[in-house]
């Protein structure tokens, strides 16, 4: 699928004109259909336009959940669940029309068990509102998608980030979901047990599908001490396959990092302009370390020794807590300074991931692609997942722009696949990564299809995302 190639699908007009009736009787000022809110919960970080929702429902309960699914699938209108608009792949725009459940005031944390370590949230509660609600408990939420997303939002697209190399991603992290079915049913996915052999494993399922087998009212999540000591720091290398061979051998000798982040020269240069840093323009690694003050020291000690070995600078590393936010404060603001670079151009943000092994190689070969056809793209990536981000900075407006990015988008998922990797490590398929699904999966994206049928036969959850039915 190019780049700007989202189709519209067929809208439901009778379908929605009723729709809008019954949900403004039953929310009244909870119920917008106004152009501003229309727009807002059709944007996102997405370079993908924006399709609006006939209307937006602020739910505050399950119940209402349940009352607008119900609404919707009576008339098969569809239904389009919206945390805070962080997706990078079009997951909340409106192909077909419909409405757009805004999770923003069911933002509660219903239940804390720190002898279970685990929470049971709200799905708009976002991960630092819960990490501020737990701080007193001694307990934190690792997964860190650099973005302030909901927890809905971040189950629904199997979401991971800069933590996940030692605490995982989402779908390590959920232990059950409630959610509302096509027929207004609320369901339990699991129980809180740590583990179980019960049935199908319905929460992996739902965890990932991106809205489109159901809409989660509920989620419970596994929680992790706060380490007793933190400790960060920066090494620079002469070149990308340096930095990727400390970061196997890393992970090899089976040194529990936390945090393990490649950044290029070009992402390097975007950070010390907009952060205000010095370091210097090379291929770099931030690391993070979590434990006690012996083996935060020792962990940072075995990294230096390996840095060396591949070449590189002296690790400078640090337990300072001041020195440590500003550190990853750049690294969380990596897309905005990767924007900063030309302010006058769109931007593109897309991922791929590949085995460990092989990430030094298509790093590199991606670099050497986007020389060739001439963009400006800074890349960073999470290194110990073998899993990395380009931001593609083009002019939107220029069919000869467009075109260049549409080219090497796809050349750089193919050559992840090529490379037995998959075409999103993170952002999830959406509408815009569509057309390498079935690349990379095949046959089983006709079983996906099936399941999807199953579990929403008039296809209102989210409708033209992952893969289109009627294709």
């Amino acid at each position: 699928m190019a780049v700007r190639d989202v189709k519209a699908g067929l809208r439901n007009e009778e379908g929605i004109a009723a729709v809008l009736g019954i949900l403004k009787q039953e929310f009244g000022e909870r119920f917008q259909t106004g152009q501003s809110f229309r727009e807002q919960h059709a944007h996102t970080t997405t370079y993908l336009p924006a399709q609006l929702p006939d209307g937006v429902v602020f739910v505050e309960t399950s119940a209402d959940v349940q009352a607008v699914v119900k609404a919707c699938a009576a008339h098969k209108v569809p239904v389009i669940p919206f945390g805070v608009g962080s997706s990078l792949e079009g997951q909340v725009n409106a192909p077909n029309g419909g409405i757009s459940i805004d999770f923003s005031r069911m933002n509660k944390v219903l239940r804390v068990s720190p002898a279970d370590l685990d929470v049971t949230v709200e799905p708009g509660i976002t991960r630092e509102e819960l990490n501020r609600e737990l701080r007193d408990t001694g307990l934190f939420f690792p997964i860190d998608p650099g973005a302030n997303a909901t927890i809905g939002g971040m189950a629904s697209t199997r979401a991971s980030g800069t933590n996940a190399v030692r605490y995982g991603t989402m779908k390590d992290n959920v232990l059950a979901l409630t959610v509302v079915t096509a027929h207004g049913e609320e369901i339990h996915t699991a129980q809180r047990a740590k583990k179980s052999s019960a049935g199908y494993d319905l929460t992996r399922l739902f965890v990932g599908a991106e809205g489109t087998l159901g809409v989660i009212t509920s989620v419970t999540l596994k929680l992790q001490g706060i380490p007793e000591k933190i400790g960060g720091g920066v090494c620079a290398f002469p070149s990308v396959e340096d930095a990727c061979n400390a970061v196997i051998m890393t992970i090899q000798m089976g040194i529990p990092v936390a945090r393990i982040e490649l950044l290029d020269d070009v992402q390097i240069r975007a950070c010390n302009a907009y952060s205000q840093l010095s370091y210097p323009e090379k291929p770099t690694l931030f690391l993070e370390f979590h434990g006690t003050e012996e083996t935060v020291r020792l962990q940072s000690e075995q990294f230096a020794e390996i840095a060396a070995e591949c070449g590189g600078d002296e690790f400078q590393w640090t337990a300072n807590a001041e020195e440590r936010t500003k550190l990853w404060n750049a690294r969380h603001n990596a897309y905005w300074a990767g924007r900063a670079l030309d302010p006058s151009l769109n931007g593109l943000s897309t991922d791929v991931c590949v085995p460990i092994s092989r990430l030094a190689e298509c790093v590199a070969e991606t670099q050497k692609d986007i020389a060739e056809c001439g963009l400006l793209a800074p890349i960073v990536g999470h290194a110990g997942d073998g899993n990395f981000h380009v931001l593609v900075l083009f002019d939107d407006k220029d069919p000869a722009s467009v075109a260049n990015v549409e080219a090497f988008t796809g050349r750089l998922s193919r050559r992840a696949l090529a490379m037995d990797g998959t075409c999103t490590g993170e952002h999830g398929i959406g509408q815009g990564k569509m057309s390498y699904l079935r690349e990379e999966l095949g046959g089983a994206v006709d079983l996906m299809k099936l399941v999807k049928t199953g579990f929403d036969p008039d296809n209102i959850f989210n409708p033209g995302k992952i893969f289109r039915i009627e294709d």
